[in-house]
């Protein structure tokens, strides 16, 4: 399995919905952010997209070169962007990270921003041009010259003078709950993705998809997104999570609301639907908690608890067929730390533990400060990963 962490360009603080502990949205921080993930040994980290955001990709091309390993999971837009300059893009910048480029296809599921965009089409119709948009993608990063003529979509000799790094492309990643997204994801994608609803939930949407894909001859792996609020103990795990909401009102929350409901997004939907606005019924799941959904659109569940607890959590995700796991916690950088510290010794992580953990104090140096000068301080036993 593999854990990725998150860039907050759209900001970051202590609690949500309020500018008290907020942090100002500058580049320096965000290389901060990559390179504590990066350091702690996240196998990548989604860019977020839309107008709330800084630019995914001109982002993951300003931090890229301040870090070594780390991937970068960034936003296509179909739509926004043609296939052709979007495979050019795709291939710079695979080329300039030396293959660390992963690409999240984001169809959208706000019919406003969309319109702020350009982009005027239902929700059904934007995923037939998604459909043609990757078709052409694909093929020019395979090396092909292109001549499509769809109902959206309309090139000839289309082609790449630059190939990417990997082959044939960049993995894609795709989430899509709504009978279209999932057509679209079966024909074209690599990666499935959910946001973290209850377990069952999880696996029922995992069936349908994958029952997609086979039909086509075709299987992928899939991913959840999700929040995590992970402590040394229960209590303080849940302190923590009831405080990053002590700011957000009953008005906060019906603006909040009232935006979300415009989306076309089923996976937005469903989201909203899992508290329904109501602060009462937050822990929709053991140890699953919706307080981040109340005021903050796509991903807004978190898993909450001791690391014990947290990571049997997510293996539970894991035996359902989940292997890629898009965390993040308030504050940005402070948690990559803190997760990669409680979460990476207990779970079977596909990528190596960075510089910060189990690693052999005599290359690295002391893991806390040294004692009296001169002894080092004493390394607890490194816990068994879990199978």
């Amino acid at each position: 399995m593999q854990l990725l962490w998150f860039l907050p360009t759209h900001g970051d603080g202590r609690y949500l919905a309020t500018s008290v502990g907020g942090r100002a949205l500058s580049f320096d921080y965000l290389r901060q952010v990559a390179q504590a993930a990066d350091q702690m040994g996240f196998y990548g980290a989604l860019l977020p997209t839309g107008r709330s955001c800084e630019d995914s990709w001109v982002v993951a091309s300003a931090v890229a070169p301040a870090t070594k390993q780390l991937r970068f999971l960034v936003a296509l837009r179909p739509g926004l962007v043609s296939p052709v300059m979007g495979a050019r893009m795709s291939a710079a910048l695979d080329r300039a990270t030396d293959g660390r480029l992963l690409i999240n296809v984001v169809t959208g599921g706000d019919p406003v921003e969309l319109k702020g965009d350009g982009l005027w089409l239902d929700h059904d119709e934007r995923y037939v041009l998604t459909d043609e948009f990757l078709q052409v993608w694909r093929r020019v990063m395979s090396g092909e010259s292109v001549d499509f003529h769809g109902k959206h979509i309309h090139v000839e000799d289309a082609r790449l003078a630059f190939p990417p790094v990997q082959k044939p492309y960049p993995p894609l990643w795709f989430g899509g709950s709504s009978p279209a997204g999932i057509d679209v994801a079966a024909e074209q994608c690599d990666v499935y993705l959910t946001w973290g609803e209850p377990p069952a939930a999880v696996a029922q949407k995992i069936r349908t998809a994958q029952a997609a894909a086979e039909k086509r001859g075709r299987r992928f792996s899939f991913g959840i997104r999700m929040h995590i609020v992970v402590r040394e103990t229960r209590s303080a795990a849940w302190d923590a999570a009831n405080d990053l909401i002590r700011y957000v009102d009953d008005q906060v929350i019906a603006d909040a609301q009232k935006v979300f409901a415009r989306y076309d997004s089923v996976g937005q939907q469903r989201m909203a639907a899992l508290h329904g606005g109501d602060r009462s019924k937050l822990e929709i799941s053991p140890d699953l908690w919706a307080g981040v959904g109340l005021v903050r659109g796509g991903a807004g569940t978190a898993l909450v608890g001791d690391a014990d607890t947290v990571a049997k959590r997510i293996l539970e995700y894991r035996d359902l067929g989940v292997d890629n796991f898009i965390l993040s916690g308030y504050p940005h950088l402070e948690e990559a730390y803190r997760v990669a510290e409680l979460l990476f010794p207990r779970l079977p992580l596909s990528h190596g533990a960075g510089a910060g953990i189990g690693s052999n104090v005599a290359l690295n140096g002391p893991f806390g400060e040294i004692i009296a000068n001169e002894r080092l301080p004493k390394q607890p036993p490194l816990m068994a990963a879990a199978s």
